[in-house]
């Protein structure tokens, strides 16, 4: 039975990762970590420890008290954040991955989990069906950042025999947690504004196809390559993980269905020109035949369970 840390614990991600993987090992075996007492529910759902990322004597400390050998590094500064604090994002982004890499270096952990993005390409990337290994010029950031970090992943891997295991987020839709700064939040506060609202403003245009995926299967992902046997995770810099693509106008239609006086306008901002840089559609047949990888939540079926879901939330306020 692993014993893991999640660092980022309070996040997007990080906070249902955390009760899934509390689910699956034992809630014993799970220690979420943040780097302040900010989601009242990860620290009242079992064990929590308050971590600097960007601390390594910080992460140190805590691996050792709790015998941990397993990391999942879920902490970052995202797109849209990274682009205000460009500084902070890259010493964030960068400092926590390489206290990570270099305590599994050093044999204090076995395995680490460290998420990359499809802001990892860029403008020059193939945009539809993008290949696993292809042109990754990012214009952001958080982009360079997961860039640089996927081929730190594989030097380390290569150089050194850490067990890192990597996926290319999409964008990622969740009706339980509120999205954290990112190009792709529009998905997400999509659902919100039109069950409060029956309108929302889109800051992107209504032809902005990007590629996303349901939480669910985000997660599943997530869990699904750190149990595949290591000689089936032939990839070490990040796999390209895929499930749907939709525009704006899309997923509009589709709340329609549910709620059929919904209004959507568009008025594009600075997370545009991100947005443009990224792919439309991924190929993620690596992902597929080396350890088995597979969505279940389409356009509609996501939408039906959003709506399902944030219905019942909001009725109880």
């Amino acid at each position: 039975m692993p014993r893991i840390l999640i660092i980022g614990a309070g996040g997007q991600i990080g906070s249902e990762l955390t009760y899934k993987l509390r689910e699956v090992y034992g809630s014993d075996n799970v220690v979420a970590s943040d780097i302040g007492y900010h989601n009242t529910e990860i620290i009242n759902s079992g064990i929590f420890e308050i971590v600097d990322a960007q601390d390594y004597a910080s992460v140190k400390v805590c691996i050792e008290k709790h015998k941990i050998d397993t990391v999942y590094l879920l902490a970052a500064m995202l797109s849209a954040t990274g682009e205000k604090y460009p500084i902070k994002a890259w010493d964030l982004n960068m400092d926590s991955l390489f206290h990570v890499l270099n305590l599994a270096k050093e044999g204090f952990i076995k395995q680490v989990f460290w998420p990359s993005s499809i802001a990892a390409f860029g403008p020059t990337t193939p945009t539809t069906n993008t290949p696993q290994h292809t042109i990754m010029e990012p214009t952001t950031v958080y982009g360079i950042t997961k860039q640089v970090g996927e081929r730190w992943c594989e030097y380390y891997h290569k150089k050194y025999g850490v067990d890192v295991r990597s996926i290319r987020y999409p964008g990622i839709i969740s009706w339980k947690t509120m999205p954290g700064g990112g190009t792709t939040d529009y998905a997400v506060e999509i659902y919100h504004k039109a069950i409060i609202d029956k309108h929302y403003e889109s800051f992107l245009s209504e032809n902005t196809e990007l590629p996303m995926m349901f939480m669910e299967d985000a997660i599943n992902a997530t869990i699904q390559i750190m149990q595949a046997p290591a000689d089936d995770v032939k990839i070490r810099s990040s796999y390209n993980l895929s499930a749907i693509s939709f525009t704006p106008k899309d997923i509009s239609e589709e709340i329609k269905k549910h709620i059929p006086e919904f209004q959507i306008t568009y008025n594009p901002d600075f997370r545009q020109e991100i947005a443009d840089s990224w792919p439309k559609s991924i190929d993620d047949s690596a992902a597929r035949s080396d350890w088995n990888w597979s969505y279940s939540f389409d356009l509609e079926k996501m939408t039906t369970e959003m709506i399902t879901q944030l219905r019942e939330r909001y009725r109880d306020l």
